[in-house]
């Protein structure tokens, strides 16, 4: 979400693109950077990025001829940034509007929750109703060994063999989470693709040759991620969980990384008790925020 209240309105020229010339991904790219290097935070997420680069569909606007704003649409869920010398004139608001009359129904993320933000949002009368945790710890303290249940086996994540078990297993072990349950093969492969992935450090876990967890760890900026944990429901309650964070750990830290993250539901304690008693601790917040009923 914008990150800058609105006080001073302009004439702001909103656009709708199914797809984005090269010229265009180029300048949203730069208000996005713009945006992150002043507030500190990335105002999209990691798939609303993906899709830019990527040319797919964008609300824009500009401002005396300039590209001032940038929105994204995924169903109903939308993030956007406005370039730090365009706020308070109106290109959140703007920017807001045009998404919630192509989605009808709207949720907005607010990446860090800023004060900016919070004040959009209030000003249109949206309502908080999910929180995300970044959580963090530093991976020179001390890590518990790894307990694997019996006739568990672990190995790593084969890029051509393993895709389609993957989603099937992310599907079930994410069967009421809003985005990541809905994960394609192709969502996958996009991600195959992108520099900082590695499947060493990707762990798959097995019983009886069938896959039943995994560990997706992510190296960016020299920060660690635990990116996707994930079991399947049929294996749920052996402790698999805890054994495949904890293997992603000892991983991350045979790198030499100083720090891990990753990214809990508020709302979702067992996870973050987990997290908390391996010595995770809260770092910063994301905010979904949604449109009031028409």
């Amino acid at each position: 979400m914008v990150k800058g209240a609105e006080t001073t309105l302009a004439v702001v020229d909103v656009m709708t693109r199914e797809h984005l010339t090269d010229d265009e991904v180029r300048g949203a790219l730069a208000v996005v950077e713009a945006a992150a290097a002043a507030d500190g935070v990335g105002p999209l997420g990691e798939s609303a990025l993906l899709w830019l680069r990527d040319g797919g569909g964008a609300v824009l606007t500009r401002d005396g001829g300039t590209l001032a704003g940038v929105g994204i649409l995924d169903r109903d869920v939308a993030e956007f940034a406005v370039h730090p010398e365009f706020r308070r004139r109106g290109h959140g608001r703007a920017l807001a509007t045009a998404l919630r009359e192509q989605a009808g129904s709207l949720r907005v993320w607010a990446h860090g929750e800023l004060p900016g933000a919070v004040a959009l949002a209030g000003s249109l009368g949206f309502e908080r109703f999910r929180a995300l945790w970044q959580m963090r710890r530093p991976l020179d303290a001390s890590l518990p060994e790894v307990t694997w249940p019996a006739g568990v086996r672990l190995r790593t994540f084969q890029a051509g063999a393993d895709e389609d078990a993957w989603v099937r297993v992310n599907a079930r072990a994410f069967a009421d989470h809003p985005e990541q349950g809905a994960w394609t093969r192709a969502d996958l492969e996009r991600r195959e693709r992108e520099p900082w992935f590695s499947p060493e450090g990707f762990f798959l876990a097995e019983r009886a040759g069938e896959l039943i967890g995994f560990h997706w760890t992510k190296v960016e900026d020299g920060v660690g991620e635990v990116y996707v944990v994930g079991v399947d429901p049929s294996a749920q309650g052996l402790g698999l969980g805890r054994a495949l964070t904890l293997t992603g750990l000892h991983h991350l830290r045979s790198l030499g990384l100083p720090t891990v993250m990753l990214y809990a539901d508020e709302s979702n304690t067992p996870a973050t008790s987990l997290y908390e008693r391996l010595g995770f601790e809260h770092h910063a917040t994301d905010a979904m925020y949604r449109a009031p009923a028409r």
